[in-house]
């Protein structure tokens, strides 16, 4: 470590005894299981969001986040190791920073990185010497160096001796209840020998494994491989749904047979596109930064090609369906959309298929609803605005709609009563098959 840093050396001995004071900047998906990770494990922390009902429901101890239990929130509240504010002047009471900001893209598919710039604005307005900055948010190699660096630079402190850069990629799972914040290894990186001491320091307190990597572009890129693997084989499987249903062959049982064998095989499922955060969006990251190298990325383009393309091909399964089985036009056709969702059991619907399909549904005439537990109500969404106020309808009245489309499979579903009531169910799940259920009016898309 650098000795000419007495900053380093202090806010070592602060994370290590846990008198640092930890600011979680972005209080959703990602912020909020983390803020309650770190103050489990000992350390006082400051929640910011520019979100007032989020302050709200904290302050109510009501979560907002399945992945964290209105008991675990109020407890660390009220023993005054959390508290939520949406005042960013108190970022500079704050010793470590971790920034969890959204990384969307642009309508041309190109990354935005707005609201880590507008972050990394806010702090600079209150950076001071001895600072640890982490950003955990999904992007391309070089966005710690490149885009962080200079803006927080700009006050006129030297990272690496003034202050001190990270990243650590978040590796949340939504739903997943085998793995919690804690439990998942952290990938770790700083930018430089001391940074890296300091970041290796904080997460090592406060989940169970760490991996230590060279550098920060290493952790970036770390992140998106991850991520560019699902994207790639998911699109694989997809391809091959389209293609054994034209050959008369299950890709659902062909997957199962395959995975059992032992080795060299892991099995990857299709649905309806892709959805999250992180798996339709983080491989562009990748692509759109290949191009500043000259190096094309056909591959991972092409995966995104077939898994957004997706969408439309269970429309097309489906306008097939009606004229076959009812003698019905999708125009002329009552349609519900079971699961809004883009994952089964979580209420989260970014990026979720769902959308595009009752999107494409709408524009080829069809009469349009959805039911979903978790989601009483379409949000404001940044492509579907149009979609925003839809509410989720009851499913006591399934004969009235000629068709419904498992989009999500949600474990708390009838599957034997929507088999039993919908004159059409169109599965693109596999969510019938899976419990035993069939039937002449279900097919799988």
């Amino acid at each position: 470590m650098n000795q000419q840093s007495p900053q380093a050396t202090d806010l070592l001995s602060a994370i290590e005894d846990k008198r640092a004071m930890i600011g979680v900047i972005g209080l959703g998906y990602v912020g909020l299981p983390l803020a309650m990770t770190v103050a489990r494990a000992g350390f006082k922390v400051t929640g910011f969001d520019i979100d007032p009902s989020k302050m709200t429901a904290i302050e109510a101890g009501k979560s907002y986040i399945e992945a964290v239990p209105d008991d675990v929130l109020s407890a660390e509240r009220d023993a005054g190791r959390f508290a939520a504010t949406t005042d960013f002047a108190r970022l500079a009471e704050c010793d470590v920073i971790a920034i969890c900001v959204p990384t969307p893209l642009t309508r041309h598919r190109e990354p935005d990185l707005s609201y880590v710039a507008k972050t990394c604005e806010q702090i600079a307005g209150t950076l001071r010497k001895g600072q640890l900055v982490v950003l955990e948010s999904t992007t391309y190699p070089g966005t710690t160096e490149e885009v962080m660096k200079p803006i927080l630079e700009k006050t006129g402190l030297v990272a690496g001796e003034d202050f001190f850069l990270g990243y650590s990629p978040e590796r949340e799972d939504p739903g997943n209840r085998d793995f919690q914040t804690s439990t998942i290894p952290k990938v770790v990186a700083g930018d430089g020998e001391a940074a890296s001491a300091m970041v290796s320091a904080f997460y090592g307190a406060v989940v169970e494994t760490i991996v230590p990597v060279s550098g920060t572009r290493t952790a970036e890129a770390v992140k998106l491989t991850e991520n560019v693997f699902r994207a790639v084989n998911i699109a694989l499987v997809n391809e091959l749904k389209i293609v054994y249903e034209r050959m008369g062959i299950d890709v659902w049982e062909v997957i199962a047979a395959a995975k059992t064998k032992p080795f060299g095989y892991m099995p990857f499922y299709p649905g309806p596109g892709l959805g999250g955060h992180c798996i339709p969006i983080d491989p562009f990251y990748l692509t759109w930064k290949s191009r500043e190298y000259d190096q094309p990325t056909r591959f991972i383009e092409l995966a995104g090609e077939i898994n957004t393309a997706m969408p439309r091909y269970v429309v097309d399964r489906l306008a097939e369906a009606l004229d076959r089985m009812l003698g019905k036009a999708l125009s002329r056709s009552r349609v519900l959309i079971l699961g809004l969702a883009y994952k089964k059991n979580v209420p989260d619907i970014r990026e979720s298929p769902s959308l595009r399909l009752m999107e494409l549904l709408l524009e080829r005439g069809a009469d349009v609803a959805y039911h979903d537990p978790y989601v009483s109500e379409v949000p404001r969404t940044r492509e579907y605005g149009h979609l925003m106020g839809r509410k989720s309808v009851a499913l006591d009245q399934l004969g009235d709609f000629d068709a419904v489309v498992i989009a999500t499979d949600h474990d708390s579903f009838d599957y034997q009563a929507i088999a039993d009531d919908a004159p059409l169910v169109v599965d693109t799940r596999n969510a019938m098959a899976n419990r035993g259920i069939t039937s002449q009016t279900i097919v799988k898309a």
